[in-house]
């Protein structure tokens, strides 16, 4: 998975850039408004609720902000009705592509985001296309540096872990979707710094692109994040570390 553990973080690090912070929370907001009013506002019994929470507080998202978006999902507060939807394709090099979005108007976004493919080497593919080969995991990853790999996997493996990776500097560890708490905090609790985790779609394999085809897709996949609509885009692409620096640059 050491394609994803280099794509993840650096999309994390891109993310705390200043200049989109007012996009990411208003996709967060978006986020835990429908989190909201599919499971109700207490986050003690909505699973998903407290995810995005987590997710707003680490995006440095105001309290008042998490509150008002909660309140506008459950109805006490009058705010925008959304619709999900999944949609599937494949970008340059022949990689699989899942957008999730969140939108007021599908018939509007449907279109924008077929655009958008088609202009940039991808094409939409019919639902059921490429859904097939991810599964819905906790994806966390950790600093390797001065961790001892033994300690860590018994930690992560008692808490509830299915797997652990290394991927250069980093431990890369996965879990189930409802074990992902657990195995954060447990994580956070033996005083280990979490640089990333998000519950996610993992592709089961990996395609090699080359460099070419790697820019391709990466700037296929900003231009789709920077989408209002789209709240995530996942791929099952594998980029070198030189396109990776570069990228970082």
């Amino acid at each position: 998975m050491s394609g994803h553990s280099k794509w993840a973080t650096t999309k994390h690090k891109k993310a705390a850039i200043d200049s989109k912070r007012g996009k990411r929370f208003t996709k967060i907001i978006r986020e835990i408004t429908v989190a909201a009013k599919a499971g109700g506002g207490d986050p003690d019994g909505n699973p998903r609720l407290r995810t995005v929470i987590l997710k707003a507080k680490e995006s440095n998202m105001p309290a008042d902000n998490i509150k008002k978006a909660i309140q506008k999902g459950t109805g006490e507060l009058p705010g925008v009705s959304y619709e999900e939807a999944i949609f599937e394709g494949y970008g340059p090099g022949g990689v699989a592509i899942l957008i999730s979005i969140m939108t007021d108007n599908k018939n509007r976004t449907v279109p924008e985001i077929r655009h958008m493919l088609s202009k940039n080497g991808g094409n939409m593919g019919e639902a059921g296309c490429v859904s097939w080969m991810f599964h819905k995991k906790g994806y966390i990853v950790v600093d390797g540096k001065g961790i001892d790999e033994d300690n860590l996997l018994n930690l992560v493996l008692e808490a509830g872990a299915e797997d652990m990776n290394r991927d250069g500097d980093n431990f890369e560890i996965v879990t189930s979707t409802d074990d992902f708490e657990n195995v954060k905090a447990a994580v956070e609790k033996a005083g280990i710094h979490v640089s990333f985790a998000e519950v996610t779609m993992i592709p089961q394999n990996y395609i090699d692109v080359d460099d070419k085809s790697a820019e391709q897709v990466l700037r296929l996949i900003e231009l789709l994040e920077d989408h209002d609509d789209v709240q995530n885009v996942y791929s099952n692409f594998n980029i070198t570390d030189e396109v990776i620096a570069r990228l970082e640059k």
